[in-house]
């Protein structure tokens, strides 16, 4: 790679370059001097928010479904998180199948893309639901369920993202959705 445009003061288009895997880069991944790609904020909150819409219908679904039935508060975590799991990842899914890959790579790479954002994701949101005081026995008609499970998102969104963006900046996590579009 000619880096030369760097030194001669002469303008270049960054997303031209391509990155390790020899891919061109999302015109939102800047790729610095040495070929290394950078994630912007915006495509870290496009991931995140993209992440937490699965997390939650399946969050808010495997609660809802818990606490209708009276369950406990460990099933009802366990259908939550796994709900939780299962939506992020059929969103990426149906993504890449609309984008041509077949069913094995298509769970490769919802696998490889979401795995990590899930997972702080679904460890926030839930400590903090199992921190709240009562809010694991609240109902569904009380505020505090309600505001511990939609804090949990918030709190998760914000921590989650600065985690997608590194991942990103790296070639990992959505990254990986980016070349098959």
């Amino acid at each position: 790679m000619d880096h030369s445009a760097h030194h001669t003061g002469t303008t270049h288009d960054h997303a031209t370059h391509t990155t390790h895997a020899g891919h061109h880069a999302p015109a939102d991944l800047a790729v610095h001097e040495g070929g290394h790609a950078g994630a912007s904020w915006g495509m870290a909150v496009k991931a995140t928010l993209h992440c937490l819409t699965g997390c939650a219908i399946g969050e808010i679904l495997g609660m809802v479904i818990g606490t209708a039935l009276l369950w406990g508060n460990v099933p009802t975590m366990v259908l939550a998180i796994g709900l939780a799991f299962l939506f992020g990842y059929s969103f990426t899914l149906f993504a890449v199948l609309r984008a041509g890959l077949d069913l094995m790579a298509a769970i490769k790479v919802a696998l490889a893309a979401d795995t990590v954002s899930i997972a702080v994701m679904e460890f926030v949101d839930n400590a903090i639901i199992a921190l709240t005081p009562g809010a694991m026995d609240a109902h569904l008609s009380d505020g505090l369920f309600w505001a511990a499970l939609l804090g949990g998102f918030g709190v998760a969104f914000l921590i989650t993202t600065p985690v997608n963006k590194w991942m990103i900046g790296r070639g990992k996590g959505h990254a990986v959705v980016h070349a098959h579009h």
